[in-house]
């Protein structure tokens, strides 16, 4: 019987060229070298792992020596004394770099500085922030005063457009007092808390500021008087905003 025949009959592979498979039967286990670096397996013959990558590896290898050329590389790290060197060397060469710093601050000369000068230039810088702070707090005063007028003249004529209503709830509380003054009253409440203000000017002397003449009863010839009010008169904000038609006497 052939060796091939044997192999079919009990289940092993054939021999496929050189470097047979292993068998026990040939070969002794202990004649195998299962930690050899060229070994990847149980059983493989040495050599076969620089066979497959053996020319990969070996450019590799080479790559990396060209960037360590030079570089100390010990083969167990640093030993404890040889890091503490390393530390204390570092903290030395830190330690002389500032004081060759000092030493060049120390031997710059001042005599040629005109002391004078700066100090006259920093009080030109100095006065020009102070005229540049006064400038913008005026502005923001400035500011502020603009904005609260504009606000007051909007609001301002808000309440110039409620005059006819005012007008309106007046002449109907003359003739129904009982039902529109409680409204009339609420009206002039609110409008009052936002700076509307209904002037009284009945028994008081004339003011062409705040009224306006539009009948006149003669009769001792003293000063002019308002002896009625034919129209209200409002300010707002203690500025006029409507004078009232007023009848006079003097």
């Amino acid at each position: 019987m052939s060796d091939s025949d044997r192999d079919a009959q009990s289940g092993r592979p054939g021999n496929t060229g050189a470097g047979d498979n292993f068998d026990p039967d040939i070969h002794d286990v202990d004649d195998v070298d299962l930690g050899s670096p060229g070994s990847t397996h149980a059983g493989q013959p040495d050599g076969a792992y620089q066979q497959q990558g053996g020319d990969a590896a070996d450019e590799r290898s080479s790559e990396v020596d060209d960037v360590t050329e030079g570089v100390h590389r010990p083969a167990g790290g640093l030993s404890p004394e040889e890091a503490t060197q390393v530390q204390e060397a570092l903290a030395a060469a830190v330690d002389d770099a500032v004081a060759d710093v000092d030493v060049d601050v120390a031997d710059i000369d001042v005599s040629e500085i005109d002391v004078f000068a700066v100090l006259d230039e920093r009080d030109q810088f100095k006065n020009m922030a102070q005229r540049i702070q006064a400038d913008f707090d005026n502005f923001r005063k400035q500011s502020a005063v603009r904005a609260q007028a504009d606000a007051d003249r909007a609001t301002g004529r808000l309440a110039e457009a409620m005059l006819p209503v005012l007008d309106a709830a007046e002449a109907a509380f003359l003739r129904h007092p009982d039902e529109v003054g409680p409204l009339l009253n609420q009206m002039l409440v609110e409008l009052k808390k936002h700076g509307l203000e209904t002037l009284d000017l009945e028994g008081q002397p004339f003011d062409p500021e705040v009224a306006e003449a539009v009948a006149h009863e003669p009769e001792s010839g003293g000063e002019p008087v308002v002896s009625e009010v034919l129209r209200s008169g409002y300010k707002w904000k203690e500025k006029t905003l409507r004078a009232a038609m007023v009848k006079t006497k003097d």
